[in-house]
């Protein structure tokens, strides 16, 4: 057997990465694509690689020399790559193509090896290597049959986004026998050429075998082994998460902070949003709604509180709508100008708000960093604090405060003339008999000194429209704070979303209830693993602590690397002083069992 690597193009996507070389030679953590390709080649023992140069074809022939590859390796030269596609680089390599048994590859591709043994492993001799289509896909996709025939290569034009489920991207990676190239791919390529000229793709032909009754090629169904297509300065960006070595993939994950609908096969226990919510009806009326809702401004802040204000059944005048809560904590912090009593471990958004000498903390001493109303009273009687914190439920350690004691907390507050100032973002998962919630007229009346932040992304389940809230009876301070932001702060989708969730919030309350059963159920799985220690949570986490010798670090990179699962290390944050203590989101049941069981193997 031997492989040919498609590598004659300009790669002009990749702009100055690739003024003065090839887009194999672009490196991706420090590697080349095409040293990374050969040396992977290498392994398998092949009779000879054959490589197709164009663009700067001297200088990759020179760098592949000085990489010591043992397979023979040959060149073909494509003189006019500029103004022809990968049809005419193929065509160039047909003569090889027909001496041997062939894997074709492009070279601005990056694969883990159990890609190629996909290919090798499967007995039939001649395949096409496809994915499962993704968002983050471009180029060829093909349909199959139950038997992995390919019935259709679909080029964009022929693309329907409704279909997508049944479609399956081409890895161009392909596995030629010498008789398929002899008896269909190469007549057919000379034809196609000839026909149609040189500035065409070699799938088009693989496209005109497939509607033969016998076409002689299969596809091999990729599962979650990782592979990722290179042409722009984006996708390099990912592909170097993706393949990063296990002690830099955790970093460069969470140096995201999102955006992981291009990892697919990631399962996310980092960020919290609720699992059962937004129902599908309401999500069916949102896209009904798409077209209209791209074309259309959104209305200003006084229109976008009055939504909020409504479900709440309190006034607009009280209520300051954010893209996301953080947009609200960093127009509050900034407006307070004093000293802030901040409880660690804390939600970090608030103390990144203010100067390091600015912040008066409160270091959570008991186990699980429990703490109550009493206690924080305690602490703070006697210093000098304009402004009070509590996140509650709190973020990191699910610590909870019953309302009841928030309220006390807030008379003493009042007393001691400090803006108490409540994140109750996690609040809807607590489990109480009556709404925990501070958000309702009466008490916002009788404490106007009271400020409550909300984030609507994590108990609604909608991250991706960046909603917040903001209430006080303070109405000037209110006022001065939708001064301190954008008119179109949020977008229409957001507005739209607060115009219709009141229909269904009947909807909500059952996506609450089957939450609270599943969280229940998710910390007796944990309280079972080995070497974990569960704290309680009322909200949409849980905390715990390693007992073992792994180090939360160790852990969190092995989960990402082996498993592909995202958890938070809490060993860096402030007040964790370096313990691996971990924070683990509440999934959908099957998830969750996912990741247990990933535990159960790296910590017995």
């Amino acid at each position: 057997m031997q492989a040919i690597i498609l590598a004659a193009g300009m790669g002009k996507r990749l702009k100055e990465l690739t003024s003065n070389a090839t887009k194999c030679m672009v490196e991706v953590n420090g590697v080349t694509m095409i040293e990374r390709m050969l040396s992977q080649l290498e392994q398998l023992k092949l009779n000879r690689i054959v490589v197709v140069v164009g663009y700067e074809g001297e200088k990759l022939m020179k760098y592949i020399d000085t990489l010591k590859i043992h397979t023979p390796i040959v060149y073909v030269n494509n003189e006019i790559y500029y103004k022809t596609n990968n049809i005419y680089s193929l065509f160039m390599a047909k003569d090889y193509l027909v001496e041997d048994d062939t894997l074709l590859l492009e070279s601005d591709l990056i694969f883990e090896d159990a890609v190629l043994k996909r290919l090798l492993d499967n007995p039939y001799p001649s395949l096409a290597l496809v994915a499962k289509f993704e968002s983050w896909m471009d180029g060829t996709v093909v349909t199959l049959d139950e038997e992995d025939n390919i019935k259709n290569f679909l080029g964009k034009k022929d693309f329907v986004f409704e279909d997508i489920p049944k479609y399956y991207k081409t890895v161009n990676i392909y596995k030629f026998s010498k008789s398929f190239s002899n008896s269909h791919y190469v007549p057919f390529l000379e034809a196609y050429s000839k026909a149609l000229g040189n500035n065409e793709y070699y799938e088009q032909v693989l496209k005109v075998i497939t509607l033969l009754d016998k076409p002689e090629i299969k596809a091999e169904r990729l599962g979650h082994e990782a592979w990722y297509e290179i042409d722009d300065v984006q996708d390099l960006n990912i592909a170097e998460s993706i393949f990063a070595k296990k002690e830099e993939k955790l970093d460069k994950f969470n140096q995201r902070f999102g955006g992981y609908w291009r990892y697919p096969e990631m399962l996310d226990f980092c960020y919290l949003v609720n699992p059962f919510y937004p129902n599908q009806k309401l999500m069916d009326e949102i896209k009904a709604n798409f077209e209209r809702l791209l074309g259309d401004y959104p209305s200003g802040m006084n229109v976008n509180s009055l939504l909020a204000a409504k479900y709440y059944g309190l006034h607009k005048e009280q209520v300051c709508v954010g893209n996301g809560a953080a947009e609200l904590i960093k127009a509050l912090m900034e407006h307070f100008k004093g000293k802030a009593g901040i409880i660690y471990p804390a939600f970090e958004e608030y103390p990144h708000r203010k100067k390091e000498e600015d912040i008066v903390p409160y270091f959570a001493q008991k186990s699980g960093f429990r703490y109550t109303a009493d206690d924080l009273m305690k602490y703070y009687e006697g210093k000098e604090i304009e402004t009070l914190v509590l996140v509650n439920p709190d973020n990191p350690s699910g610590n909870y405060i019953e309302k009841q004691d928030v309220l006390r907390l807030a008379d003493w507050a009042r007393e001691k003339k400090i803006t108490l100032i409540i994140d109750e973002s996690f609040v809807d998962f607590a489990q109480s008999e009556e709404p925990a919630t501070l958000l309702e007229e009466e008490i916002i009346q009788n404490y106007p000194e009271l400020i409550i932040v909300k984030s609507i992304s994590k108990s609604f389940g909608v991250p991706g429209l960046r909603l917040g809230l903001l209430v006080s009876g303070q109405e000037n301070l209110i006022e001065n704070l939708k001064k301190d932001v954008a008119i179109w702060n949020i977008n229409s989708f957001a507005e739209f979303f607060m115009q219709i969730f009141e229909k269904y919030k009947s909807n909500y309350e059952e996506a609450m209830k089957k939450f609270k059963q599943v969280r229940m159920d998710y910390v007796k799985r944990l309280e079972d693993v080995e070497k974990l220690e569960v704290f309680p949570s009322q909200a949409n986490y849980v905390m715990c602590r390693l007992t073992g010798q792994i180090t939360s670090r160790e852990l969190a990179e092995t989960l990402l690397d082996k498993y592909n699962i995202l958890i938070k290390d809490l060993s860096t944050k402030t007040g964790f002083d370096g313990k691996s203590y971990i924070r683990l989101a509440v999934r959908r049941p099957e998830e969750n069992q996912k990741l247990i069981h990933a535990l159960k193997e790296e910590l017995r």
